[in-house]
């Protein structure tokens, strides 16, 4: 994780190219018992929204360990919350 600001990450991908993620938000599920974290690249995508995506995570110090999501549950947890976000925005 970028020491300088928290809202940001860096990740180096298979090929060796690193991308730098903006943390919209992060949350932790009662439910699921899992911390989650929303995050996006900035990249539009044909309509013109911006890209998210989102993980489970674990935070160790400076060490930010990202696993996907497991099951359509989680999914359905974080849309309903985006979701929500959005309805809040308008």
């Amino acid at each position: 994780m970028n020491e300088e600001n928290n809202r940001y990450f860096t990740v180096t991908d298979k090929s060796g190219k690193t991308i730098e993620y903006e943390i919209l938000f992060t949350f932790d599920s009662d439910e699921t018992k899992k911390s989650y974290i929303v995050f996006t690249d900035n990249t539009k995508d044909e309509t013109g929204s911006i890209i998210t995506y989102a993980a489970t995570y674990n935070k160790d110090g400076h060490t930010l360990e990202l696993k996907d999501i497991e099951s359509s549950e989680e999914w359905n947890l974080i849309e309903n919350l985006l979701a929500s976000i959005e309805d809040a925005d308008e």
